[in-house]
């Protein structure tokens, strides 16, 4: 079979110990490989320590620039079958010179969450209003979903997010591609060796701190919900680790409280073994939460809110309570760090999820079929997609005249 290749632009470089979207994004890489794909991999964005060494993996790396025709010939040289955005700035910022140069290149998309959803959900916050249509149909939106017309496909981590693109904003279902976190299974043999309920402590939460919605959970927890579970378990320690702790979030550290931000984290499977019961009190954002798969999948039940429970579970039991109020949600933390029978049953129902809903095996070769059978039919498949081509055509306009201002007047 003839090797294809695939360049991804990504917005940053990966870094699966640093979030969610890192690891994401090497579960598409290894995917991609594991099919036959050469993958290229570029970004405008400098790397951090932090980034996952992809040369390990003999992907060829590339740093590209924004508004700068350099990356014209750099793209018409590799002459990709695929190109993946890395979220729907890269598409806005290359799709055209994408278009331009490799117009038969099938574009994917892949939106790590809806930005859109996030957003509007923070604003309702702030307000303390009720989310709903005002707020979901905002700025972000309407370039969000103008890049998910202009690519072939968009890939969803969210059966909620695949709903929402349908129902409220009438995305035809053929755009997009329902893709969650692709996982290993979490064997018995595994299961056995985890550390039991009586050999772990603690509380632990774990996020980047640069990712708003992480960072607002903490706060949630330090001003209301931890006091009261350190008033029933004056022993028990609150455990923040993450990525990016910013000078304010150090702040948050005492040492009296048992409120520990602990920061970044050389292995979320280690601390997360370690802990008794994961906390989740997230009051918005989007997508798929990694927290709860780190924890599921290192057998550490959870309390969670409605937003982080959201598009994890289908129709399986969640490993461990849901709640939103303050009180609530530390009740069913203390209960379910103190009951053996209830933590065993919650972390059953984790290792069920895992296994029943993100084992890679269920997805891949679906996935990689339905990139074969859009490329073998691409004219077809973008002629039922008038809106894209609509949007194509204006923003390709707008953007690239933009570009090509920023261009000269950077000379």
């Amino acid at each position: 079979m003839a090797t294809k290749k695939i360049l991804i632009i990504g917005f940053v470089w990966p870094e699966p110990k640093s979030s969610a979207a890192g690891s994401r994004m090497m579960q598409l890489i290894e995917a991609f490989q594991a099919n036959n794909f050469q993958v290229t991999f570029a970004s405008p964005c400098a790397k951090s320590d932090n980034a996952f060494d992809l040369s390990s993996l003999e992907i060829h790396q590339e740093t590209i620039l924004l508004n700068d025709s350099s990356f014209d010939n750099f793209i018409k040289n590799l002459n990709p079958d695929i190109v993946m955005f890395d979220r729907f700035m890269m598409e806005e910022q290359f799709g055209w010179r994408v278009e331009e140069q490799c117009p038969h290149a099938l574009k994917i998309l892949d939106t790590i969450d809806l930005h859109c959803l996030r957003k509007g959900r923070e604003l309702a916050l702030k307000n303390q209003a009720l989310f709903d249509k005002s707020y979901l149909f905002n700025d972000i939106s309407k370039r969000e979903i103008a890049s998910i017309y202009r690519c072939d496909l968009s890939l969803i981590i969210s059966e909620e997010e695949i709903e929402i693109l349908k129902n409220q904003f009438k995305v035809s279902e053929h755009l997009l591609y329902y893709l969650p976190f692709l996982t290993e299974v979490v064997s018995m043999d595994f299961k056995r060796k985890l550390p039991k309920f009586k050999e772990r402590e603690h509380f632990i939460t774990i996020g980047n701190f640069l990712h708003a919605p992480n960072y607002d959970a903490v706060l949630f927890l330090k001003n209301d919900i931890w006091p009261l579970i350190r008033k029933k378990l004056p022993q028990a320690e609150m455990h923040i680790y993450g990525s990016y702790a910013s000078e304010k979030a150090l702040q948050l550290h005492n040492k009296k409280e048992g409120f520990l931000i602990k920061g970044f984290a050389e292995s979320a499977d280690i601390v997360m073994q370690n802990a008794k019961v994961c906390l989740a009190p997230l009051r918005f954002g989007a997508g798929l939460k990694g927290k709860l798969i780190d924890a599921m999948l290192n057998g550490t039940p959870c309390v969670m809110s409605t937003i982080a429970a959201e598009g994890m579970f289908g129709g399986f039991e969640p490993n461990g309570f849901i709640a939103d109020d303050a009180q609530q949600f530390a009740n069913k933390s203390v209960e379910l760090y103190t009951d053996k029978i209830f933590w065993n049953g919650k972390q059953k129902n984790g290792f069920n999820v895992m296994n029943a809903r993100f084992d890679k095996r269920l997805f891949i070769s679906d996935f990689i079929y339905k990139i074969s059978a859009i490329q073998n039919n691409l004219h077809i498949h973008r002629l039922d997609n008038f809106t894209g081509q609509m949007l194509q055509h204006h923003t390709a306009q707008s953007t690239k005249f933009m570009s090509k201002w920023i261009e000269e007047k950077n000379k």
